[in-house]
């Protein structure tokens, strides 16, 4: 099965599905599925915009609009995580996922689902630790800081994703695991991206959340976006239970293979397209996990809507 991955979308979907058709007819080829790292902007109208942290000389409605009114129909299945840059009002709608327009589906704050057998995981947001243990306390109409802190990572939703015991395939999230950049070639990446080295050498670049996510589950591949570089990187994970180890890029098990993709813009490297095997005994397309439904509603009671979080059970009673 094709797969592309698109980095930061902001807004332009007739631009990445434009691309893919020219990919298709270039490659004689058929791409099967598209992941969208965040930033996605599902802005239906005007109104959407004042819920979106974004300074307003930058602000545009982008196409999605086309898509929801249906006015157009996406043409690749598309499954998409949030960002730092969203309609929240619009995704807080869909808080547990799901569909925003006919075959473009909104992965949650958290969430899994199956597409032909291959398990896709992913988080939305990006982490701040001075919220990452609040509750989902912000409503509209949005105050300006309730409009960044909408996007903060929290600590309820990437427990429940540490709960997942069965494989991962494909995870997404928008900033990357802290210390990942170790694991590529850190000199090409401040190359590019110079400004990083105090972040870097003050072990402050990327999310320490996702970096649990990536040594508890493991995936074959991990793919983000956010700082608007492409830059490949190799975890061994037996190399070490405590630090992400820089692995081979040829071994094919016990390793994540990481990649993070640009925006989409003229001359940037935003799409990446890779072949991923499908199980012989899948005879479903798109569907929901039933071992993440489980999670879901067990850890629901403790979900808060206030500022304050509510005490969460050790995983050994989530378990039971």
């Amino acid at each position: 099965m094709k797969i592309a991955i698109e980095g930061c979308c902001h807004g332009h979907l007739d631009e990445i599905y434009g691309s893919l058709k020219l990919l298709e007819e270039r490659e004689n080829c058929k791409i099967d599925l598209l992941l969208i790292c965040g930033d996605f902007q599902a802005v239906r109208n005007p109104a959407d915009m004042r819920s979106m942290s974004v300074p307003v000389k930058y602000q545009r409605l982008g196409s999605f609009w086309k898509y929801y009114s249906g006015k157009a129909k996406a043409p690749y299945l598309t499954i998409f995580i949030g960002g730092n840059h969203e309609a929240s009002n619009h995704l807080w709608e869909l808080y547990h996922g799901g569909w925003v327009c006919e075959n473009i589906y909104y992965l949650g704050h958290a969430g899994v689902v199956n597409y032909k057998g291959v398990r896709i995981g992913g988080v939305s947001g990006i982490f701040k630790h001075g919220d990452y243990g609040r509750g989902h306390y912000e409503r509209y109409p949005y105050s300006p800081s309730d409009l960044r802190s909408a996007y903060h990572v929290r600590d309820y939703d990437v427990r429940k994703l540490l709960q997942v015991r069965k494989p991962v395939d494909v995870f997404l999230s928008h900033d990357w695991p802290r210390g990942i950049e170790h694991c590529g070639d850190l000199d090409e990446l401040l190359r590019f991206k110079g400004f990083l080295s105090d972040d870097i050498q003050s072990k402050s670049l990327g999310s320490p959340a996702n970096t649990s996510l990536l040594k508890k589950l493991q995936p074959n591949y991990w793919f983000s976006a956010h700082l608007h570089v492409k830059y490949s990187a190799v975890v061994d994970h037996s190399a070490s239970k405590n630090d992400l180890i820089r692995g081979d890029g040829n071994a094919t098990t016990g390793v994540t293979k990481f990649l993070s993709l640009d925006k989409c813009l003229p001359k940037r490297q935003f799409l990446q397209v890779i072949d991923v095997p499908t199980p012989e005994s899948s005879s479903q397309d798109f569907s929901y996990d039933l071992e993440w439904l489980a999670i879901t509603r067990a850890l629901h009671p403790y979900l808060s809507l206030n500022r304050e979080a509510n005490s969460l059970p050790t995983d050994e009673e989530i378990q039971r």
